[in-house]
């Protein structure tokens, strides 16, 4: 997805997010860092970040190619390790 001015490339009207001056003030280094607007970034954001479902897509795939049957257990690994990735990127990991 190509970003303009704030608006997705033909996915039609923008809409408003409404945060507090502290988040908004907080969103504009990362945003500099990116080399993008703070309009742009929940756009950018939410591309990078994969739904529930996408990740457990993904894992059955990954599990398909590697000839292990996605299990219960294998679902809870999968789990364990998303909640690790997040803590890493939060800073949070022990």
């Amino acid at each position: 997805m190509r970003s303009t001015g704030g608006r997705t490339a033909g996915t039609g009207k923008a809409t408003s997010i409404k945060t507090s001056e502290e988040v908004r003030d907080r969103l504009r280094t990362p945003a500099e860092e990116r080399g993008t607007t703070i309009t742009d970034l929940p756009e950018e954001l939410a591309s990078r970040e994969p739904t529930a479902a996408e990740k457990e897509q993904r894992a059955r795939e990954a599990a398909r190619e590697l000839s292990i049957e996605y299990t219960a257990q294998a679902e809870q690994t999968e789990q364990e390790a998303w909640a690790k990735i997040r803590a890493h990127q939060d800073g949070k990991a022990a």
